[in-house]
């Protein structure tokens, strides 16, 4: 379980958030205190063949403009256009490290940790997005497994709502291991 304690920690084994973080990509984790628990927000791409990501569940988030001064800009910009969700009632924990894409290796996304004061109404942009999910930390944990797909089996996280796997399973991995290190 992640309690308030452990979620406190959480900025002491993150990276900070600085406007020299590499990347051209930014998403958000969002948590959001849940049943005792934390929940964390997914959300699931519409289809769309000219999306590399069509169809996949994953965080909110997108590719740096050339109008965002950083790449925090660009998660709050993103996460505003996707889910309506405006961060600065958020509180930015910090960040995990900046994953590749093996589909497109150019493109570098920096992870950012935001925990959320209140309830947050959402307005999904369906051009973009089919739905969203709060999923409570324990049960993402719980979920972790394999899933066997045409190119071959991947490791993954397995919901009622969805698969996670690729990109989005190495973010929520590499959470899973920050929270890990807050109790130790």
């Amino acid at each position: 379980m992640v309690s308030a304690e452990v979620v406190a920690k959480l900025p002491a084994v993150l990276k900070p958030v600085s406007g020299k973080q590499g990347g051209n990509a930014a998403v958000a984790l969002l948590l959001k205190a849940g049943r005792g628990d934390f929940d964390l927000l997914l959300v699931k791409r519409v289809e769309n063949p000219s999306d590399t990501w069509s169809g996949q569940m994953a965080l909110p988030g997108g590719k740096r403009e050339l109008k965002d001064a950083s790449l925090k800009d660009t998660v709050v910009r993103e996460t505003l256009e996707e889910i309506g969700l405006a961060l600065g009632s958020g509180r930015f924990l910090g960040v995990l490290g900046a994953v590749r894409s093996e589909p497109k290796p150019d493109f570098k996304i920096l992870p950012f940790v935001v925990l959320l004061d209140d309830e947050p109404r959402l307005k999904l942009n369906k051009a973009e997005l089919e739905t969203f999910v709060w999923v409570p930390y324990e049960a993402v944990v719980k979920s972790r497994g394999t899933v066997q797909f045409s190119f071959g089996k991947v490791p993954a996280y397995i919901f009622s709502e969805g698969i996670v796997w690729g990109i989005t399973y190495s973010i929520l991995s590499e959470f899973i291991e920050a929270v890990e290190n807050t109790q130790t």
